[in-house]
């Protein structure tokens, strides 16, 4: 096996276990933290700020992340954000501890990081990758995120129950298991990603002037390739579309009188969308080229709009049909986009463009939760099923038209 063939693929391994690890953490925590911080403050309102402060964190970490990796390169930053993931559970097992719901929405700023650390693996991979094999590599480390998805929610139960043994509050004992596990993912990367793929694709690449590049050269790389813009246009749409839909329906189903397992099969379903299959997508973009896997995914983000807009309450088969469109619109345009989006830029702007987009999708979450929380309030979840379909046409003109025009940067 050829030595470049080798340190890729233990690259990838070092990243996909810290991934699992993450996902472990950031799932398990966010389980359970708006009830947590419901029932520290006798507010639901409190409660739903618990989600909002794990998105702002990201946002924040995500432009830390890649400030990082690009004046030091992807092991140092990664590290910095599973770090300071780290700190913030063991910030929120105190907040629990003494009863403080302000603390623990500040330790959860925190525990953000590890999300952005998260989004940031995923450009990790491509860094060493062939050209051909970039959007599988990149998928397989969106994939391990499935196994961190899954078990960090069924784990809360057990460890609360162990948090009880040591004389803990037993709601303690996700943030404990997040503490533990983002500390072990921050030590795996700092040992095992050795090489720095992104210091080595930059030895690779040749000489670069030796001062990091300014927030304006990064923007002027971004906005001068079509191809790029293509890229960063589907992680914006896919994530605003997916977090709108998605954080309304269990609302919608218990309109319809759905029990909590309904609700918990169909967003089971959902989330193994956006995972589960992420392989085949890096597998058709690096075969069929990056803009019609985009295309593609703009398809299904339009069907879920369509499926879920004709959805009563009582639907489940036709909203659990438009959530798992919607999980796979989601990774098909996360996968073929993030690769698009890293191959269109130079070497030297590569990390800060990508920081970009980290930010941009954290922050499209956002908006996506509140806008669709305004418009499911003042009309219907029908109305937001179509608002949802209307914006996935645009972009799908967008990618469709792009066809074969785009080619990577050099």
């Amino acid at each position: 096996m050829p030595v470049e063939i080798a340190v890729q693929r233990r690259i990838l391994l070092v990243l996909a276990a810290a991934q699992v690890l993450g996902g472990v953490g950031v799932a398990g925590a966010i389980a359970v933290s708006s009830l947590v911080a419901s029932r520290l403050s006798g507010s639901e309102a409190v409660g739903g700020l618990a989600q909002t402060s794990t998105v702002l964190g990201a946002a924040a970490g995500s432009f830390a992340v890649a400030r990082v990796a690009g004046r030091a390169g992807r092991r140092p930053a990664l590290c910095l954000g599973y770090g300071v993931a780290s700190v913030g559970g063991a910030g929120a097992v105190v907040a629990v501890s003494v009863g403080s719901a302000p603390a623990l929405l500040v330790a959860l700023l925190l525990v953000g990081a590890a999300t952005a650390a998260g989004l940031a693996a995923r450009f990790a991979a491509t860094d060493l990758a062939a050209p051909d094999r970039r959007a599988r590599a990149l998928s397989m480390i969106v994939w391990a995120t499935t196994v961190g998805a899954v078990a960090g929610p069924n784990l809360a139960a057990p460890v609360q129950a162990v948090a009880g043994g040591l004389g803990l509050e037993p709601a303690t004992g996700p943030y404990l298991l997040c503490t533990g596990a983002f500390a072990v993912a921050a030590l795996g990367t700092w040992v095992g990603l050795r090489p720095d793929p992104l210091l080595a694709a930059r030895a690779a690449a040749g000489p670069e002037p030796g001062r990091p590049p300014r927030a304006p050269e990064v923007r002027a790389a971004l906005l001068s390739s079509p191809a790029a813009l293509l890229g960063l246009g589907a992680i914006i749409v896919g994530h605003l579309l997916m977090v709108g839909l998605m954080s309304m329906t269990p609302v919608h189903m218990d309109h319809g009188g759905a029990t909590l397992a309904v609700v918990g099969l169909v967003i089971s379903l959902h989330v193994a969308g956006m995972y589960a299959l992420s392989p085949l997508f890096g597998w058709l973009a690096d075969r069929a080229g990056r803009p019609r896997v985009l295309a593609l995914a703009a398809v299904l983000l339009l069907a879920s709009g369509i499926l879920c807009s004709l959805s009563g309450p009582a639907d489940t088969g036709l909203l659990a049909a438009g959530l798992v469109f919607l999980g796979l619109g989601w990774s098909g345009g996360l996968v073929a986009g993030s690769a698009l989006l890293s191959e269109s830029v130079p070497v030297r702007v590569r990390t800060g463009v990508q920081g970009l987009a980290d930010v941009a999708m954290n922050v499209s979450g956002a908006v996506g939760s509140i806008s669709a929380g305004l418009v499911f309030a003042g009309t219907s979840y029908a109305v937001l099923g179509v608002v949802a379909a209307v914006l996935a046409v645009p972009y799908l003109v967008a990618a469709a038209s792009a066809g074969l025009r785009v080619r990577p940067a050099t």
